[in-house]
């Protein structure tokens, strides 16, 4: 396809690579369609953040956009891209029917980061202390909402297989609208390996996790109330280091010290961070998607202990970085096994190596992902009369949000 490619990213958020994994998973889109030499334009309702990206250093546009706001329109014409990636679905559902009726023939993608309500579900089920099953989806509101939006766009891109069989076998999704991209890395070179810190070099067990994510602050509770004190008993010198963005008070509040338990807020450096720590710990209680602090463990040689959550969807058939338990005795036994047992540990470093090499390495998927997004525009036409329900459901939406976004328009003037 000779068209100059334009491509329009609408962010929920201005990118933050080094507050979580959804901002660095952002900015290894924006590089991929950059290197493709395709013109990026990155637009938010969001307010701007300290820690945000500088997108003009990159060469991206950088366009503040409004919600309920037919200056949208206005700027999505002029700006006229052949391709338009949503950042998750409530951004699909304010501005996906503008797309559609301002400019047609863009490819609409979706990045879904998590299914959202796979993640909610867990939660709940979570929470009032019941297995979780996949029925829990079919009445969990979010998914209506989030299904829709998947149907509505031409292709949805998806970190997790597990999730992409979920979509499949609970909501009868077409495969042919999902689209499987994982968090993508750079292969680990012998000299970096040769550079991180030894075993003996690393100290601490550590943590780290935006604290506005729920799975992360209810995983921060449970090693405080039931792990730490468990690995405390086998190791009372033990110490575990917290690192986050943007804890509350709440989460400030668990600081002590003297149970070698430290709330050490915002990492300068999530790389350093990880890579001192001789030990990660992230036992995840519910949640979805690839765990970027997991896959960060391994880039940094950094053995882990996580749950069947935590790992869920990350490894394929390889041996884990480390061990995956569940039970709070089993995790606590193996955080201080894992944490004295330096042959152990070794092992568990080359395992987190090996699934790196093998199933997240960017010059795997990065051209399969361009060529595919490229056939689809070759026969767009044809590939949405394939796709019957999302044009049932973007000529409801059309109608439906259309006109409550009028009227809120119309309300706020």
């Amino acid at each position: 396809m000779s068209v100059n490619q334009k491509v329009l990213i609408i962010g929920f958020v201005w990118p933050e690579p080094n507050s979580s994994a959804a901002g660095g998973r952002m900015v290894q889109l924006i590089s991929i369609f950059k290197q493709q030499g395709f013109e990026v334009t990155f637009a938010s309702p969001a307010m701007d953040s300290d820690y945000m990206i500088d997108l003009n250093s990159l060469g991206i546009s950088k366009k503040s956009i409004t919600l309920n706001c037919s200056s949208f329109d206005v700027f999505v014409k002029e700006l006229n891209p052949t391709i338009v990636l949503f950042d998750r679905f409530m951004m699909e559902e304010q501005f996906g029917w503008r797309v559609a009726e301002n400019c047609p023939d863009a490819l609409r993608l979706l990045d879904t980061e998590d299914l959202h309500c796979l993640r909610l579900a867990r939660q709940k089920a979570f929470k009032e202390n019941r297995p979780f099953s996949t029925d829990d989806l079919l009445v969990e509101d979010v998914a209506k909402r989030e299904i829709a939006s998947i149907l509505r766009c031409d292709v949805s891109l998806m970190i997790a297989e597990y999730e992409m069989e979920l979509l499949q076998s609970v909501f009868k999704i077409d495969i042919d609208l999902l689209y499987y991209l994982p968090l993508l890395l750079e292969p680990i070179t012998v000299s970096t390996i040769q550079n991180l810190p030894s075993f003996e070099e690393r100290n601490n067990f550590v943590f780290i996790g935006n604290f506005l994510h729920e799975p992360n602050w209810n995983a921060v509770q449970y090693l405080k109330e039931t792990i730490w004190p468990l690995v405390r008993k086998q190791m009372p010198e033990a110490v575990l280091h917290i690192y986050g963005a943007y804890p509350s008070q709440k989460v400030l509040q668990l600081h002590q010290p003297k149970q070698g338990f430290y709330i050490m807020g915002r990492a300068d450096s999530a790389q350093e961070v990880v890579q001192n720590g001789r030990v990660m710990l992230a036992p995840l209680r519910f949640g979805a998607g690839i765990k970027g602090k997991l896959l960060e463990a391994m880039q940094c040689g950094t053995p882990s202990v996580t749950t069947s959550i935590g790992a869920e969807s990350m490894c394929g058939d390889l041996p884990w970085n480390g061990f995956i338990a569940d039970d709070p005795q089993i995790f606590a036994y193996k955080a201080v096994e894992l944490y004295q047992d330096k042959t152990i540990w070794l092992k568990a470093q080359e395992n987190g190596f090996e699934i790196m090499e093998k199933l997240y390495l960017k010059s795997v998927f990065e051209n399969d992902f361009v060529q595919h997004i490229l056939k689809i525009q070759t026969h767009l036409k044809q590939y949405r009369l394939n796709n019957f329900m999302g044009t049932l459901l973007q000529h409801h939406t059309l109608t439906s949000t259309k006109y409550m976004s009028r009227w809120i328009e119309e309300k706020n003037k």
